[in-house]
């Protein structure tokens, strides 16, 4: 392992400053920076800006033309637009659709980036073992934990599944938190130091698991009731309603203000894509006061860097609370996994005060590897397979049903949230996601979905009530790569069909407009979707 990680380090020296930036940061235009801060400043329901950037630092007058001319929704739906099929622009995968679908590296790297990309899968795929033990550079599991690797919440790279019996609660866990109580948790939200306040004992969120001689803190249990909705044509759906709870509690009741936010682990495809999706342009979707009238207010959720300490869009999580891949990969190895990054240095992982016994376990530290168990060359790596799992190529996109759905997608408004396309940044630092146009369906802002979704948490400036617009890119895949159809935040609909059904909020007029298609046009939709 010490030759490896000397390899590590050396690799990471010579990839030089495309990689070696600081850790975190978001590289922003000067215009699009001024917005965010305009937004920051002016709280949840801030105004639109009056020096809202309308136009991108990184393009020519003549590019911005044409970035604007090729991402316009289209109104012709009797054929496939140019460029549709490779969704994931010239990273696109083209091969066989397969378990395999959403573990291909984006085509368009270099040939010493595919072996940079191997060598990140290999610590994504990496089990991690409690301290002390011979292996010394994979010490440090735990001591509390949800799972021992990336790979094992993140299946396949794909989404997570929520409990079904024994298979426990892999891949799913329940977020802890409440709302700022004392003047000093204010000031720390409002200041965008704190996204909210982590239960006094079990901290952030719940892990199931612990290294020997701990007990695990606790046992999710989701119960489900039934409930039918009925369709305009007739037609009768039964969606499922989750109820979540904590059993076995180990160290003491929770805090009664705590509130339990369940979370499915999201597919892995096309995440450096979105990283350098140009902030102006999500921006320009934002309507916080629906100035427009038409229902949708989409915001951004601004969030302080955790390493540069500025304020930045977030655009990661269900939340959209973290502003970048490396800061997501960071925040899973210490919640999820409890092993410490140079960007959360935390050698007990989420270990609270109140757990003793937790903190007096050893960590994995190895002073001559660095002063974290996961190095800044294990992040690298990590970070560079996050960016570079490829979108798979689209299919069927030509097919007549697939086209009628495309344009009832339209048409009930969907894609006033599940924006369509966006060219990345020209200056990205990557070749790989430079100047590419992308297909994610989505507009990367918050929403309020209504009471039937709501978790109660919020989250930097994400309400209790409001998700992040997911990508819908490759959701038709789900069942090839991960044996499942489950889908929104917590895997309750058990189709795309009682996915959009429980739709509500700013997501409401779609909804019902769908539900009162016929049988044909609603099949056709989910034909559409499939095709992503």
């Amino acid at each position: 392992m010490r030759r490896t990680l000397a390899l590590l380090r050396r690799w990471r020296r010579a990839k030089g400053p495309s990689l070696n930036r600081k850790p975190g940061t978001v590289v922003l235009s000067g215009a699009a920076a001024i917005v965010l801060l305009a937004f920051a400043t002016g709280g949840s329901d801030s105004q639109q800006p009056a020096n809202f950037a309308a136009t991108r630092t990184d393009l020519s007058p003549k590019d911005q033309a044409r970035v604007t001319a090729v991402t316009r929704p289209t109104k012709d739906f009797s054929k496939p637009e140019q460029f549709e099929l490779m969704q994931g622009g010239a990273g696109t995968s083209r091969k066989d659709v397969n378990r395999d679908s959403f573990s291909q590296s984006s085509a368009n790297i270099t040939f010493e980036e595919e072996g940079t990309f191997k060598l990140g899968n290999a610590l994504f795929r990496k089990n991690w073992v409690s301290s002390p033990s011979s292996t010394q550079a994979s010490d440090g599991l735990g001591p509390l934990f949800n799972e021992r690797a990336c790979q094992n919440c993140h299946l396949k790279d794909g989404r997570g599944r929520p409990p079904q019996g024994a298979a426990g609660t892999t891949s799913m866990f329940l977020r802890l938190a409440r709302e700022a109580s004392s003047e000093e948790e204010k000031a720390g939200v409002a200041d965008h130091r704190l996204l909210n306040i982590p239960d006094p004992v079990y901290g952030s969120q719940l892990q199931d698991l612990a290294v020997p001689g701990l007990r695990g803190e606790g046992r999710m249990r989701v119960d489900y009731s039934e409930e039918k909705v009925g369709l305009g044509d007739g037609t009768v759906v039964s969606l499922r309603k989750p109820a979540y709870a904590v059993d076995d509690l180990a160290y003491g009741p929770l805090d009664p203000r705590t509130t339990l936010s369940p979370r499915l682990t999201p597919p892995m495809i096309g995440l450096g894509l979105i990283e350098q999706i140009a902030p102006a342009d999500i921006l320009a979707h934002a309507d916080p006061n629906d100035r427009d009238g038409d229902g949708i207010s989409g915001r951004p959720n601004i969030v302080r860097d955790g390493m540069s300490g500025e304020l930045t869009l977030g655009r990661f999580g269900w939340k959209a609370q973290t502003a970048s891949i490396r800061q997501q990969a960071a925040d899973a190895f210490a919640g999820d996994i409890g092993i410490s990054t140079p960007e959360e240095p935390k050698h007990w992982g989420d270990c609270t005060a109140a757990e003793k016994d937790c903190l007096a376990m050893p960590d994995g530290v190895q002073e001559r590897l660095g002063p974290a168990e996961a190095p800044a060359p294990v992040m690298d790596l990590v970070t560079f397979y996050s960016q570079n799992l490829a979108v798979p190529a689209r299919r069927d996109l030509g097919a007549p049903d697939v086209l009628a759905g495309k344009r009832l997608f339209y048409e009930i408004g969907c894609v006033s949230c599940h924006a369509p396309k966006f060219v990345t940044r020209r200056d990205a630092p990557n070749k790989a996601q430079a100047f590419q146009l992308v297909w994610p369906y989505s507009d990367f802002l918050l929403h309020d979905m209504g009471p039937g979704l709501a978790d109660g948490q919020a989250v930097g400036e994400a309400t209790g009530n409001e998700w992040r617009t997911p990508p819908l890119w490759g959701i038709g895949l789900t069942e090839t790569v991960n044996g499942n159809n489950f889908y929104l935040h917590d895997g309750r609909a058990r189709s795309l069909v009682e996915a959009i059904l429980w739709h509500g909020g700013e997501g409401q007029k779609s909804r019902d407009r769908f539900a009162a298609a016929d049988a044909a046009d609603r099949d056709a939709l989910v034909k559409f979707l499939e095709s992503l």
